[in-house]
């Protein structure tokens, strides 16, 4: 099983998502997995059964609707997102067994410097005691996914209380810096890819 690691650094949100679509429709059976190391700059993604009055204000920061399930989230600097695109049948890996593993790595990177973190039923995402510490959303497309997960290193978390985020009002947000853990969002990806690629390996077939 090879899968690309492609670490694209800061990088816009519109012209990753374009080309996270372009990616994923024009790949066929000999396209290489890959993996997308990225920061993007502020920007709020809304999915798309996603309610426009979990935005609470206006900060300036601007809006794109986009394809992924779920609800409003936030990303920007300090944050590390990394996009899964993935040929899932090739895997022989079911969706649901995908979020469990993307929210297992993020766990398991946490539980590595010491913190204990978990999953909750019915809301996507990683959370340390009430206070959500990475989101994740997928789009599947003829079997292939696209989209991935966050997780909130070294940034300003401000943005978030303009939201509610992920359509919860009130959830707390939480970051690795916050919990002693000395990483910057550069080495947090790679520990996040390395445990995204563990993860998938024990899953594959």
């Amino acid at each position: 099983m090879s899968i690309v690691v492609k670490r694209l650094g800061r990088v816009e949100y519109e012209p990753t998502f374009q080309a996270m679509q372009t990616f994923t429709a024009s790949r066929t059976n000999e396209t290489a997995d890959e993996l997308w190391i990225v920061e993007h700059s502020p920007v709020y993604t809304l999915g798309q059964a996603g309610k426009p009055e979990h935005i609470l204000r206006d900060v300036g920061i601007p809006l794109v609707q986009i394809d992924r399930g779920g609800q409003v989230t936030y990303h920007g600097p300090g944050q590390v997102v990394v996009y899964l695109l993935l040929d899932l049948p090739r895997l022989k890996i079911k969706v649901r067994e995908l979020v469990t593993a993307i929210e297992q790595a993020v766990i398991d990177l946490l539980g590595a410097h010491g913190v204990t973190a978990e999953r909750r039923d019915g809301a996507p995402g990683v959370y340390v005691g009430e206070a959500k510490i990475a989101a994740l959303g997928l789009r599947i497309r003829n079997g292939c996914s696209y989209h991935g997960v966050s997780l909130n290193v070294d940034m300003d978390l401000s943005p978030f209380s303009a939201i509610n985020p992920c359509g919860y009002a009130g959830l707390k947000v939480i970051q690795t810096s916050d919990l002693n853990i000395p990483l910057t969002p550069e080495q947090a990806g790679e520990q996040l890819s390395h445990h995204l690629l563990k993860q998938l390996e024990t899953h594959h077939g």
